[in-house]
């Protein structure tokens, strides 16, 4: 398939299969001949951007721009109608400019100066030292960098890579610890499909649409190795096959987010489809999906730091059990480069482990039945760690099946729930494991889920209140009672309003006509105490 690689401007097309062979069409065109045809790949075309704009291709595909203001206040000035019709994406929004357009912004000095430094304060904030570089001048023990893997990472709806509250948490994690500078490593993989859609039949059915995502249309750029060739991670399957994986970059600050990505031609047709869904598929899918975010992850992590001269980790921390399989490639390391047995690779692996748990109940956990785990963990995957004592580590109370919670906990030093009440819970779930304990001794702890104030703060806010980003920061003493009450008023009413248009564009989606949606008028009340997450249907269903 044909790759361009310019600067920065996106054009989504797709390659299509007709009985006369195939053709390149603009999916924007409609005829009948697009109709009969299926599409087989999209692919994206960036345009070149006038040398005095060049800065916006790294404002745009840096993730810094989602929670620092002045750079979103650029794109949306650039082309507000442009703005709007990219859904606030960058990188869609330089798709959607026009050369003309582009033509004047590269003249008028005061958008090419506003740029400029906003790409120079972009720079500073990278390089300079912020509160981790600080800590480790007086503490050099701290890890040089961590590893963070996860299922998925929220950072923005422009990288539909989470379907809920983990993937945004570990979004969150990213960024403060970008703003922290904490050298972070993020590891997990691309899906094609991302997560699905959900919405309503008119009739009250749920549909399920899963968007197809072109990695070139996103903020991602391919790892290259030191020949300047795409890296290709490579896990031994049964059969003398191998899954293969490119690795995509997202950049989050100072934080770099690596995706493996199996859907590529040196795969064959079922393997390529390991990374097309988060949580989807049967078992044999998850569990290939998990040795790759796992065993892949920990294989690219060596490759980009071989790379970029990033520090290797030397903590791995794990949200949730998903990617729990990377213990056992380091195990793997530890055995082949350090000569360590088995069980001095375990403790040497448990040393630099951190496991966090978010389920509250078993029926939450990820378990594998023995057989299909015996299946997949051949001396091909792994050499010289024994099968065994891999489903040792999974062990639980039903003989034949494979915990990963289980795994990650006998393979971590530190485990931790997600609040001081899940902590407890998680200590009377697990206690088993250390045999002995009472349950207030078991060593799980807890770590309070916050989120990333940048991110989540209105503006307004930061406005009254002053930028909480550092930790000392203290409110104005200026600011009243008054002030406070009018700003949450006049947010809730903002919150409303939005809830309303959503609910409109809901009921329309569904096929209700206009005319009977004046009711959407009037969903929720700026000034009533809401509580909950109300449902809100027509007046005739008796309900609001």
């Amino acid at each position: 398939m044909p790759s361009f690689n310019c600067n920065q401007a996106s054009y989504s097309f797709d390659r299509v299969s007709t009985r006369r062979g195939e053709d390149w069409t603009d999916p924007g065109i409609h005829s009948s001949k697009v109709c009969r045809v299926k599409a087989l790949r999209r692919f994206t075309v960036r345009a070149q951007l006038p040398s005095a704009l060049a800065p916006l291709q790294t404002l745009a595909t840096n993730l810094r721009w989602t929670w620092h203001t002045p750079t979103q206040d650029l794109f949306a000035t650039l082309d507000p109608d442009a703005w709007e019709r990219a859904g606030h994406d960058p990188v869609r929004l330089l798709g959607e400019i026009s050369s003309a357009r582009f033509g004047e912004l590269a003249k008028d000095a005061e958008t090419v100066v506003t740029i400029q430094e906003l790409a120079e304060d972009l720079a500073r904030y990278l390089q300079e030292p912020r509160w981790y570089q600080q800590e480790r001048e007086d503490d050099p023990t701290l890890p040089a960098a961590v590893g963070y893997f996860s299922m998925e990472f929220g950072v923005s709806e422009v990288l539909p890579n989470y379907s809920g509250g983990l993937g945004v948490l570990a979004g969150d994690h990213l960024k403060a610890a970008s703003d922290l500078g904490v050298p972070l490593i993020g590891v997990g993989l691309l899906y094609r499909s991302g997560y699905f859609r959900q919405s309503l039949s008119l009739d009250g059915w749920q549909l399920e649409h899963y968007p197809v995502l072109d990695p070139q249309g996103l903020p991602l750029q391919l790892l290259l190795d030191a020949a300047g060739e795409p890296v290709l991670v490579e896990v031994a399957m049964p059969g003398g096959r191998t899954l293969k994986s490119r690795v995509w970059q997202a950049t989050a600050g100072r934080v770099p987010l690596l995706l493996l990505d199996s859907d590529i031609e040196e795969n064959e047709p079922d393997l390529r489809g390991v990374t097309d869904r988060l949580y989807g598929g049967d078992q044999d899918h998850r569990i290939k999906q998990e040795i790759l975010v796992g065993i892949g992850g920990v294989r690219a992590v060596r490759a980009f730091c071989a790379a970029t001269g990033h520090p290797a980790p030397e903590v791995f921390h794990t949200n949730e059990g998903h990617a729990g399989y990377l213990g056992l490639e380091r195990i793997r390391e530890l055995q082949e480069h350090d000569g360590l047995s088995f069980d001095e690779a375990v403790a040497a692996v448990r040393a630099g482990t951190v496991f966090t748990t978010h389920t509250p109940v078993p029926a939450g956990i990820d378990r594998f039945p023995i057989d299909l785990v015996r299946h997949y963990f051949s001396d091909q995957m792994l050499p010289g760690v024994p099968v065994d004592r891999v489903l040792a580590l999974g062990a639980e109370d039903n003989p034949n099946m494979f915990n990963m919670a289980h795994m990650g906990l006998r393979l971590a030093q530190r485990a931790n729930g997600v609040s001081q009440l899940h902590g407890a819970v998680s200590r009377g779930m697990f206690g088993k494991l250390w045999e002995g304990f009472d349950t207030d001794e078991v060593p799980i702890g807890s770590v309070t889920n916050g989120v990333h104030g940048a991110t989540w703060e209105a503006r307004e806010v930061t406005a009254l209140l002053g930028d909480a980003g550092h930790v000392t920061h203290t409110p104005p003493d200026s600011v009243t009672d008054e002030m406070l009450w009018d700003l949450r008023g006049a947010l809730r009413a903002r919150l409303v309003s939005e809830v309303r248009r959503r609910v409109r564009e809901a009921w329309l989606q569904r096929g209700a006509s206009t005319p009977e949606l004046s009711w959407t008028d009037h969903v929720f009340d700026p000034e009533v105490l809401t509580v909950g997450s109300p449902v809100a249907c027509p007046p005739t269903s008796g309900s609001r």
